[in-house]
């Protein structure tokens, strides 16, 4: 595993696309099975998109991490935006502030094996997710 992290500036559509090429390219460099692959990169999708919608710009951080018997991937999202006025509420499914389905951060917890989230309202949101081999 030759790779070190990986940091994509979200501000637009491109960045959003270039955030999953890449997560793909780590996840595989990791070793990860194609189906690991697809979910990581379905979470950085989501992630990136909250980004744009909620903050219009933030930052995704990819880095190959190594637990105690396997490898895995970290996936670090963070933004100076509005914050999340409950992170409980967001954390269930079909709660939305945004008028979506309301899937996306519960989504991204179900897709991941950890997930933490942390909010403040008027300072920003980061989420750290990790998927081990």
């Amino acid at each position: 595993m030759n790779q070190t992290e990986m940091r994509i500036w979200i501000n637009s559509e491109a960045s959003l696309a270039r955030s999953i090429m890449a997560t793909r390219k780590m996840a595989e460099s990791i070793g990860l099975p194609s189906n690991q692959v697809a979910l990581v990169a379905t979470a950085v999708s989501e992630l990136a998109r909250n980004i744009l919608k909620y903050a219009r710009q933030g930052e995704i951080i990819l880095r190959p991490v190594s637990g105690i018997t396997r490898p895995g991937i970290e996936v670090v999202a963070w933004d100076q935006g509005p914050g999340i006025e409950s992170v409980a509420a967001a954390m269930c499914d079909h709660h939305s502030t945004g008028g979506t389905l309301g899937l996306g951060l519960p989504g991204v917890k179900r897709l991941m094996d950890d997930f933490e989230i942390q909010s403040e309202v008027g300072k920003g949101t980061r989420v750290t997710a990790r998927k081990w081999k």
